[in-house]
């Protein structure tokens, strides 16, 4: 993986991602030169179109990465990343229209976009076919090899059989005597030389994974494969790394003190964050106060009760705060003490079933993002009730408060909605990577993947 503003992107779509691009430009050059010689005008120097071309694929490759063309499904199934690629070219050809309506220029003419549009489509789907293909063989993933042959090796085993997976275990080292969970798993005894059994079988990375270390680190033999150029990770680090999360189960507190992260250059980062915080929450609240005033007449004329609701929660340094939602729910729901959300909620009214799947009961939350309280991106916001259990029954919960909470989030767009113990575990793991590692490139994909959660209401309830 390259690991880009302290977040770690896949190989495969990064190299995949330069392929777009590049057969982006093509299809904005080449229906340019085909309308142009329908209509007789001369093509012009590739100079001239070079800012319309890069706003074309850049566009293009945003709105992409906002409806999850590049997500793990979309990598494994064709049928699947083809959806997504027609409904990210049809938005995008939507966007440059826009552009163009709203600067009053005529950079994108139509019927070069519809020739864009069509060629796209077309590259792309192929890109997929051939490329994508390639890069899913196993010879483009790491080689990996396990110290361990316990619980942690096995779980590394199940994440290395997934189709999306970036990399592939060559072997299994048991590096105690005794059965193994692990079948396969080699002892060390068998092994006469270590480094040399790394090298003869061209391993990238060796990931330990033992369940207890002491007296089982080959700290001499860890040394002379780090130095000859591979790769030595533990396992927290790896778990991390590869699937976007903090491991609670294995993770301690030296590993948060000293693995990557929390750094003080954040600093610049929450400034940053808090200047497009304003400018973008006065903004949208300007651009949403017709849909807000609309739903709230429709709240109120579906059920009895006032049109908003506000409801205090737990935000940064564990503060409390108020927030303000649409109300989607009969004004006796939590008549019996405090309630996680449920699948079909009984509670939910018609019209808060609706703006619930399309989030717009969120929008007035933009008032506490203006005001400091939250932020766009960050950890969904708790009820100070559950707070009080889940930092009992969860390993440093209380951590997820050491940055704003968001209206959006890593676990939002990573874990569908959940309202169980469990659900909060996976969801915290989450929290705890973007609190972590949170960067404003990271806020900037979270963002853009928001949409594919809002168009296919992954998550919603």
């Amino acid at each position: 993986m390259i690991r880009l503003f302290k977040h770690y992107i896949p190989h495969a779509v990064l190299l995949l991602g330069l392929f777009d691009i590049g057969l982006l430009l093509t299809a904005g050059d080449m229906a340019w030169r085909l309308r142009a010689g329908q209509i007789g005008i001369g093509i012009g120097t590739l100079a001239d179109r070079s800012g319309m071309l890069a706003s074309f694929a850049a566009i293009m490759l945003t709105v992409m990465i906002a409806v999850g063309v590049y997500g793990a499904e979309a990598l494994r199934s064709m049928r699947y990343a083809s959806a997504r690629l027609l409904v990210a070219i049809s938005l995008g050809v939507i966007a440059l229209s826009f552009v163009d309506w709203l600067t009053g220029e005529t950079h994108f003419w139509r019927s070069v976009l519809a020739y864009a549009m069509a060629l796209s489509i077309a590259f792309l789907v192929g890109n997929r076919l051939i490329v994508g293909g390639i890069l899913g063989a196993s010879a483009f993933r790491r080689r990996v090899l396990v110290l361990g042959a316990g619980n942690r090796a096995d779980r590394l085993r199940k994440l290395g059989d997934k189709a999306e997976s970036g990399f592939v275990i060559v072997g299994y080292i048991g590096m105690s005597e005794g059965p193994h969970q692990v079948e396969e798993a080699i002892n060390r005894s068998a092994i006469h030389n270590l480094g040399r059994f790394v090298e003869n079988l061209g391993v990238s990375e060796v990931v330990l994974a033992l369940e207890e270390r002491r007296n089982a680190l080959p700290l001499q033999d860890l040394l002379r494969i780090k130095t000859a150029g591979v790769h030595v990770n533990d396992f927290s680090s790896f778990i991390e790394r590869e699937t976007g999360r903090v491991d609670l189960d294995t993770v301690n507190p030296s590993w948060l003190i000293f693995s990557d992260g929390f750094s003080s250059a954040r600093a610049l980062s929450s400034a940053a964050k808090r200047v497009f915080d304003v400018v973008a929450s006065a903004t949208l609240l300007i651009l949403t106060a017709p849909v807000i005033l609309i739903f709230a007449i429709l709240i109120k004329l579906d059920s009895k009760g006032p049109a908003f609701f506000r409801q205090t929660r737990v935000g940064l340094y564990g503060q409390n705060f108020d927030v303000i939602k649409l109300r989607s729910m009969r004004t006796d729901a939590e008549v019996d003490g405090a309630q996680f959300a449920a699948k079909n909620d009984p509670r939910v009214t018609r019209i808060g079933n609706f703006i619930r799947k399309v989030r717009i009961d969120e929008l007035p939350q933009t008032w506490s993002v203006l005001k400091g309280e939250m932020s766009f991106v960050g950890p969904r916001p708790e009820r100070p009730e559950f707070v009080t259990d889940l930092q009992e029954q969860l390993p440093y919960y209380a951590e997820r408060h050491m940055v704003k909470p968001g209206i959006t989030g890593w676990a939002q767009i990573n874990y569908p909605y959940g309202a169980n113990l469990e659900d909060s575990r996976h969801k915290l793991e989450y929290d705890l990577y973007y609190a972590k590692n949170y960067t404003p490139f990271l806020d900037l994909l979270i963002m853009l993947q928001t949409l594919r959660v809002v168009l296919w209401h992954e998550g919603a309830r």
